[in-house]
């Protein structure tokens, strides 16, 4: 598979001593190697556990929103990026302990221009139109359905990345898009899905067809992503990670300010904050909780695409699938009748598939890199003995 493997890996100073012997070398280097992989295991546990409560719990609040009351698409859209001035603590000592722990400089950063015109606006864009179309699905669907929905963004992920990034279809990797396929279909033949109060039929399929959108939507982001971070940003760093997300949300923000206001929905704040059925003080926690969990799910979604791939970084959203209709049954007693239920399986199946097909491209990976770093070595040993002699 040819997937983009973009790791954070802060480098330490090595000092190689030439009185040292071959067998100190080789110990010193294995030990290294198994340090970093143990850091880019410890790196991948804590992306999925932000992806997973990030995401789990956003849905979640994003539904409790409409459900008490709320009638806003672009305040529910804005709740779900406008959260990121909560970063910039975070990034502040990230920078300071990225200088003083890296002095490692690229030596031909791109340009500020570059990343704004080619990056930051772009990606804001998409990500407003993901967000405004996601927001328009948990607004008429129930959220079990949403959720099953979304794992479509695998399929449209893949499909992206094909032509964006060379990503090579296996039959594990066919096998999963067809059943996040049939499990988005199934759910459009099942005409028994209950509908929340108040919907009406029209608004029922507008959902369907809002949130199929915002999902392909999304997997377009996530292949430009993963595409920005090989041929634009090159040397991805924690610090870059958080300004793509800094910057990206800024540019969304914006442009969903534009639409709130553009749109009139603002004049009815005050009156929907009044009237929401939890009270004034849930009203607004519920928003400000839905902006953190979201921004903790950003942090985690794109750090997964440069260690690993956008590909992945989406099915381990997939792992969450079960999460969230099984909360919702509880909180807002959605059904999980037969039909809904088969169509979690198959998508679960359908991630399982993928993630199978991951673990042996990283088998394989391990085994070719071992191989280079053997005949790398077999080489430079062969050059320095001649020099010897």
């Amino acid at each position: 598979m040819a997937e983009v493997q973009l790791q954070l890996e802060i480098t330490d100073q090595e000092a190689n001593k030439e009185n040292s012997t071959e067998q100190a070398n080789d110990t010193d280097h294995r030990r290294g190697s198994r340090s970093k992989n143990y850091k880019w295991w410890l790196r991948i546990v804590l992306y999925t556990i932000f992806v997973l409560c990030g995401q789990s719990i956003a849905t979640i609040l994003g539904r409790l929103y409409f459900e008490k009351g709320g009638t806003s698409k672009w305040l529910a859209t804005l709740a779900q990026v406008g959260g990121f001035p909560i970063l910039f603590p975070f990034c502040c000592i990230l920078l300071c302990k990225t200088l003083n722990a890296n002095n490692i400089i690229d030596a031909n950063p791109p340009s500020f221009l570059k990343l704004v015109i080619s990056v930051y606006v772009p990606f804001g864009l998409l990500s407003a139109g993901s967000c405004f179309l996601y927001s328009v699905g948990l607004q008429y669907l129930p959220v079990s359905t949403v959720t099953i929905i979304t794992a479509s963004q695998l399929a449209f992920n893949a499909f992206f990345s094909y032509f964006l990034n060379s990503q090579k279809f296996t039959p594990f990797i066919i096998n999963s898009l067809v059943l996040l396929t049939v499990s988005s279909v199934l759910l459009v033949a099942n005409n028994n899905s209950e509908k929340p109060a108040g919907v009406s039929k029209a608004e029922y399929a507008a959902g369907f067809v809002c949130t199929i959108c915002g999902a392909a939507v999304y997997g377009l982001l996530l292949a430009s992503q993963q595409l920005a971070f090989r041929k634009v940003l090159k040397r991805p760093t924690l610090k870059v990670v958080i300004d793509v997300i800094l910057y990206q949300s800024l540019v969304a923000s914006s442009a969903i300010v534009v639409g709130l206001f553009a749109s009139g929905d603002w004049k009815g704040l005050k009156r929907e904050m009044e009237e929401y059925a939890l009270g004034k003080i849930s009203y607004v926690m519920t928003l400000l909780w839905t902006a953190i969990s979201w921004q903790v799910f950003a942090i985690g979604t794109v750090g997964l695409i440069f260690e690993v791939s956008s590909l992945y970084s989406n099915a381990i959203g997939t792992v969450g699938l079960p999460i969230v209709p099984v909360v919702a049954v509880f909180v807002f007693h959605d059904k999980m009748d037969g039909i809904k239920g088969m169509s979690m399986v198959l998508a679960i199946w359908g991630f399982i598939s993928y993630a199978y097909q991951h673990y042996l491209d990283h088998k394989k990976s391990k085994i070719e890199n071992r191989i280079a770093s053997e005949i790398s070595e077999d080489c430079s040993s062969g050059e320095v003995n001649p020099a010897n002699n």
